[in-house]
């Protein structure tokens, strides 16, 4: 069973910024939502509806192309897991997810491979843009700089309920980015015999800001074990925490367990997820809370299965490797020699 998008919460950022009351409210609202959902609905967030509706617009050309256009960039061709996959291509705890989509990370030159230095710096290197629609690249690129804005100053508000210094967070939006934007398109349930549009997880990162375009299907664990079904909602943002940021706090920012079930037959579901990452050579700062706070940590959850590192990078290589089994066989058979051998957790 589903739940209302009600039990959802809906804030406003233009409070953050506006005389005293209206912070005030804003940060507790944003406490709250942190405590006790780990996702919100964010509104007055200063994103132009004319640059969400471009985004949209040319993420259903590029899903309309013929299938030669869309292999052009396919992943398997990236060591750097930049490009296209076809449906069923990534995995979620092992099953298929029944989505295409495009990944594009932070524009950087590719790294030297060279002996000794750590493994995360193959992740580092050029995106793969369709040349059949060469509009994607500009727009994606603005969405990026608009979405990186936006997460920067979200991170300091979340500094400020933590009675931080607002710059508490610095180290992950500082030097070159690690982010990464996923265009994405669910095909109906008529092209699968499978639910799972994503299977449940938590994401892996700092934040994440997800543009819906109408299509329901994204849902998030509430307490009971219940659903939430976080419907679109227009000119607004979804937000959640990634499990980076609640180990950062020890777990008193909650990150949430949520999937995204594949959509009724003859439609599809079209988003764009934008997710928030720190430097491939950054630590993720573990804050010091003060004792009113600290008691309300809930520490950070352990999943032997899915091992957190204090370094940026070794946490999304894992994640890449897991995620996209036929990249990581075609360029980093050796990694996942290494991986197999070892008796430690991978890459530590």
């Amino acid at each position: 069973m589903s739940k209302s998008a009600d039990a959802i919460p809906v804030l406003d950022f233009s409070g953050y910024e506006a005389e005293p009351d209206s912070r005030r409210r804003f940060l507790e609202e944003l406490r709250r939502a942190a405590r006790d959902v780990g996702f919100f609905y964010l509104s007055g967030h200063g994103i132009p509806q004319s640059l969400i509706d471009d985004v949209l617009g040319a993420s259903r050309r590029f899903f309309a192309l013929p299938d030669e256009d869309k292999l052009e960039i396919e992943m398997v061709n990236s060591p750097h897991f930049r490009g296209y996959n076809r449906v069923g291509q990534e995995l979620t705890r092992g099953q298929r997810d029944w989505r295409e989509q495009v990944d594009i990370g932070s524009e950087a030159p590719a790294l030297t491979r060279d002996p000794g230095q750590p493994a995360w710096r193959r992740l580092q290197g050029p995106n793969q843009w369709p040349s059949a629609l060469p509009e994607l690249k500009p727009l994606l690129l603005e969405w990026q700089e608009r979405l990186t804005e936006l997460s920067t100053r979200l991170l300091q508000a979340f500094a400020v309920i933590l009675e931080q210094d607002e710059d508490a967070f610095e180290t992950i939006y500082a030097g070159t980015p690690n982010h990464l934007i996923k265009i994405i398109r669910y095909p109906g349930r008529d092209s699968t015999e499978s639910e799972q549009g994503v299977g449940a997880h938590k994401d892996s990162g700092f934040l994440t800001l997800l543009l819906q375009e109408r299509q329901k299907g994204l849902q998030v664990e509430d307490a009971d074990g219940s659903w939430i079904d976080a419907e679109p909602r227009a000119g607004t943002l979804v937000v959640n925490i990634g499990e980076l940021l609640e180990m950062a706090t020890d777990g008193y920012l909650k990150a949430t367990v949520h999937r995204v079930v594949t959509p009724p037959a003859g439609t599809d579901r079209l988003s764009v997820a934008f997710f928030l990452g720190a430097p491939f050579d950054a630590e993720i700062p573990l804050l010091e809370l003060s004792p009113h706070l600290k008691v309300q940590a809930n520490g950070v959850t352990r999943d032997p299965q899915n091992p957190l590192y204090r370094n940026s990078g070794q946490n999304a290589l894992k994640s890449r490797l897991r995620s996209h089994p036929d990249v990581a066989r075609r360029h980093h058979a050796d990694l996942l020699a290494a991986q197999a051998r070892a008796e430690v957790a991978p890459f530590a």
